[in-house]
């Protein structure tokens, strides 16, 4: 007996974008499963950035169907996005340097009674986000200019959980890391999977995509060639699908 697959907590189907006469995005499928890592891999211009706006409300497609647990929405804000449990943490991280951790991960949402800041109650809070992510800092109040690119990223992702999302989209998280940072990050990436949250990766580092995901999707010129199960795909036909030299499109 077979047991069938969970509904996706986020599903995309035939989704089209077009920026004037450039067909950024053509017909692209895209699920997203609780506890699951989907890395989002491509060329430069293969539209992996172009579908994370779409998942973040950043921009609205031209065409296809977009579900929640099985059920249509439309995305047409990042509002919107936040109230379906989606946060997004692009490349441009959006870090206050001369602010400590506390006041970066509560900027612009600061808890408040009255006209009194609740410090204590960001700080303990702050404290348990960065417990359960296993994230290690000096302080929480230590100042974002005097943490590592690693702890930079890993405060950004931080943010975005007091929201209590479902999914959490990153763009190129491991850019310009050190080493030893970029082990950081891809420990906190398992780190989000193992608390249930569904993950999508956008990366063009495959030494990263294959160390944490569980499924590679190749995207082309704004269309789908390939998904892939990260633990047995071959490195081969992961090139192979991105350069399109076979044609994986239909593998799904």
């Amino acid at each position: 007996m077979t047991t069938a697959r969970p509904i996706p907590a986020l599903s995309l189907r035939g989704i089209d974008k077009s920026f004037g006469a450039v067909k950024a995005l053509s017909s692209i499928d895209l699920d997203i499963y609780p506890g699951e890592v989907v890395a989002l891999v491509g060329d430069n211009a293969a539209g992996k950035s172009t579908i994370a706006k779409v998942i973040a409300g950043v921009i609205t497609p031209d065409a296809g169907i977009i579900e929640s647990d099985g059920v249509p929405v439309t995305i047409p804000s990042p509002t919107s996005a936040h109230a379906l449990g989606i946060t997004t943490v692009f490349q441009e991280l959006a870090l206050v340097e001369n602010l400590d951790i506390v006041s970066n991960l509560y900027l612009g949402r600061e808890l408040r009674r009255g006209s009194m800041l609740l410090e204590s109650e960001m700080e303990e809070v702050a404290r348990q986000v960065l417990r359960d992510l296993t994230i290690r800092v000096p302080s929480v109040r230590t100042l974002v200019a005097d943490l590592s690119g690693g702890q930079r990223q890993a405060v950004a992702i931080a943010r975005t959980l007091l929201g209590h999302p479902r999914i959490v989209v990153l763009d190129e998280p491991t850019a310009s890391l050190s080493v030893s940072s970029t082990a950081e990050v891809l420990t906190l990436i398992e780190r989000l999977r193992d608390l249930g949250h569904g993950v999508v990766l956008i990366s063009h580092n495959m030494g990263d995509v294959r160390a944490v995901a569980d499924r590679i999707e190749v995207l082309r010129h704004g269309r789908n060639n390939g998904s892939f199960a990260a633990r047995t795909v071959s490195y081969e036909d992961i090139i192979a699908a991105i350069t399109g030299a076979v044609d994986f499109s239909n593998r799904r």
